[in-house]
């Protein structure tokens, strides 16, 4: 009896999954519609130990299954097989083949289209490291010096810490030190460096192509593997499977692994529970918020870049820069983008804006947010400056003494508020939208004509933007 049962227990365990089902529970999950027309043509060829063989008549179809079914798929498989972790593609091309009788299963006399070239030449060219981020230009201060110290250490010594995990919000200088960690090991290393989302699309063009065997070969035959922004990884479990194993061969062989991403391992959503544990154990450090002093450090050194660039045309004032260094503070690569601002206004007209300038060009950026102005606010301030008072604005006078502050309100009101012109009508006293339109369209018109009417818009800008009644 016991034999009878383990024989039936090894037959079980032998037995292949039933395509028909699969099929069934695709038409089920994805519809009439897209089963007719995409996922009939799939045919299933064999089952291996970990992974199902399937084809389809052309590599069109092949590819937009891939790109928008696949994932789904593979768990509709797993569900039957656990042990199935992956999906490979042929082509099996039919003779003679028409477009609208693609469908491998109408006919036997079939040969396989064996022409498919494998990515390596893709992965190579991608495996680019930039020479100017480097550890010698990356500046230091107290929110980034660990994740610095850290970085230093693995690119001299492999494996010192296994894996090392930096992570921070965007525009901090992650990227930076991944780059400066695969300059330094490149000289007598064999590095790979990449993103996920890159490594994500070799892994779907690989499986297409029916080479993950090269694909597996190509990441895991290296010293160190860099991985920016690893949070892309989330909810590719095939990919995670796949990440995972490399990740245990290259630890296996002393490979040094350096990922990077915008959050700590435990706050990583829709990741494998193992994957988290594995960067958990390695050293996982935070890159902060630049404090002042490293923003002024970062915008000297930049404004000092420049100045070399532009053969000295560039000289961005003191208090400029005291400005930029103390109001931009969300991350670096904002900082050096406001700092570009005004090296373009520079540039462009031959002269270096005030500080009232450099608040306009960076309204957006400033800690001094436009959503605090109020259409009310500028009806107030235009009213101050054209000496008149806020019922005879609203009024349905039309004397030209009120109609040009009037036309100026609702044009800053237009171009300092989110507001649809209906709302930015009703708050002139229920005017019409078309009313709002010609407002903007007179005072935009104007100002390419009239310079003191320029100047005056300019200003009441300024008081509006950054008046004592909008500040935060």
């Amino acid at each position: 009896m016991k034999n009878t049962l383990d024989q039936n227990v090894e037959n079980f365990s032998l037995k292949k999954i039933d395509w028909g089902i699969i099929q069934s529970e695709m038409k089920d999950k994805f519809g009439g519609d897209i089963y007719e027309s995409w996922l009939r043509k799939i045919n299933f060829v064999d089952e291996f130990k970990n992974y199902v063989l399937i084809s389809v008549s052309t590599r069109f179809i092949r590819d937009w299954i891939t790109s928008r079914y696949l994932d789904q798929i593979l768990q509709i498989i797993k569900l039957h097989n656990k042990d199935i972790i992956r999906i490979e593609f042929t082509i099996i091309k039919k003779k003679h083949e028409t477009i609208e009788d693609q469908n491998p299963l109408k006919n036997k006399n079939i040969d396989i289209n064996k022409n498919v070239s494998f990515l390596k030449d893709s992965y190579l060219q991608y495996n680019r490291i930039d020479p100017n981020k480097n550890f010698e230009n990356f500046i230091l201060g107290s929110s980034n010096k660990l994740a610095f110290e850290a970085s230093k250490k693995v690119a001299q010594d492999l494996a010192h810490y296994n894996p090392l995990y930096l992570y921070s919000g965007v525009g901090m200088g992650k990227t930076h030190l991944l780059n400066a960690i695969a300059l330094s090991l490149k000289e007598k290393n064999k590095v790979k460096f990449i993103s996920a989302e890159r490594f994500m699309y070799q892994f779907v063009k690989s499986i297409k192509s029916n080479e993950m065997v090269k694909f597996k070969d190509y990441f895991r035959n290296t010293d160190a593997l860099l991985i920016d922004d690893i949070q892309f990884m989330n909810g590719k479990e095939a990919m995670q499977e796949e990440f995972f194993h490399t990740f245990n061969a290259l630890l296996d062989k002393d490979s040094q692994i350096i990922v990077t991403a915008d959050r700590p391992p435990n706050k990583l959503s829709r990741i494998q529970e193992r994957i988290k544990s594995r960067f958990s154990g390695g050293l996982v450090v935070d890159i902060q918020n630049p404090d002042y002093e490293l923003r002024y450090k970062i915008i000297k050194a930049k404004t000092e870049e420049l100045k070399l660039l532009y053969s000295n045309q560039i000289n961005i004032s003191e208090e400029i820069q005291k400005f930029i260094s103390s109001e931009i503070r969300t991350s670096i690569r904002e900082l050096v983008g406001a700092l570009n601002r005004i090296i373009s206004f520079s540039r462009i007209y031959n002269k270096i804006p005030s500080l009232t300038e450099t608040k306009v060009i960076l309204k957006d950026l400033l800690n001094l947010s436009e959503n605090k102005v109020t259409i009310d606010l500028i009806q107030i301030i235009v009213c101050k400056f054209f000496k008149i008072s806020k019922n005879e604005m609203l009024s349905s006078r039309r004397s030209r003494y009120l109609v040009r502050p009037r036309q100026t309100a609702i044009y800053l009101a237009k171009l300092l508020t989110s507001k649809s012109l209906p709302e930015i009508g009703r708050a002139f006293s229920n005017r019409d939208h078309t009313t709002v339109i010609h407002s903007v369209k007179t005072i935009e018109k104007l100002r390419k004509e009239d310079n003191e009417l320029n100047f005056n818009i300019d200003s009441l800008k300024n008081k509006i933007l950054y008046s004592k009644e909008n500040e935060i």
